[in-house]
């Protein structure tokens, strides 16, 4: 996988980097620290530059989650709380008041998800999917998205400019930092799960007063 990468980018530069970076953004699992690291080192060799190489991976990267932002908006909540009005929210036991609490909390608290998750490997990409979803405003989407992604983009590019030749010492840190990230993901959905399930398999007997 990283050679090809390294490939595609030493044969189309910027438009190489975007394009990865766009496709990063929808497939997670292609390692956007490879591209990010290795296009800064490519600016110690190259006619490409630092700036013109964060401006192509931020496109890349708006334009991927632009996608999933409008598939999330194919995931609508109305078509949610239909899906859950039938057998299968019977059998997750889900109600189409659950979609909308949601709905609302990610409303309520979407600005500051949108920007911070930028920085969360596989959570910066999936994020865009609920935003689409909320039918957050496609200004503030884009804003947010932009923001958090041109500051990721700037340090790694910078970094892999800096480091040069170690540029795949600084990618196997930010590997290393994704899958301790998304293991400890993993374990916090896991027990929210259990929560959740305990809540609604098991739910605590409630105690009944008695008026005198």
């Amino acid at each position: 996988m990283q050679e090809i990468i390294i490939q595609v980018m030493n044969q189309f530069g910027y438009f190489g980097v975007a394009f990865l970076i766009m496709v990063e953004n929808i497939f997670p699992p292609i390692p956007s620290e490879v591209i990010l690291t290795f296009g800064g080192f490519m600016t110690t060799y190259s006619e490409l530059g630092i700036i013109g190489m964060i401006i192509a991976a931020t496109i890349g990267s708006v334009l991927g989650a632009l996608i999933l932002y409008f598939v999330g908006r194919l995931l609508s909540v109305e078509r949610l709380e239909t899906l859950v009005s039938g057998k299968l929210g019977r059998i997750l036991r889900l109600k189409a008041g659950d979609i909308q609490k949601a709905e609302q909390w990610f409303l309520k608290r979407g600005n500051a998800t949108i920007f911070f998750c930028r920085f969360i490997p596989l959570i910066r990409s999936l994020i865009s999917v609920p935003a689409g979803s909320a039918k957050m405003k496609l200004p503030i989407f884009l804003f947010l998205t932009t923001l958090g992604t041109l500051i990721w983009n700037i340090v790694l590019v910078s970094l892999g400019a800096v480091l040069g030749d170690n540029w795949e010492n600084l990618a196997t840190i930010i590997d290393t930092y994704s899958t301790v990230t998304v293991v400890i993901l993993g374990v916090v959905f896991l027990a929210g799960l259990l929560i959740f399930i305990k809540k609604r398999f098991y739910p605590s007997p409630t105690t009944k007063v008695k008026k005198r």
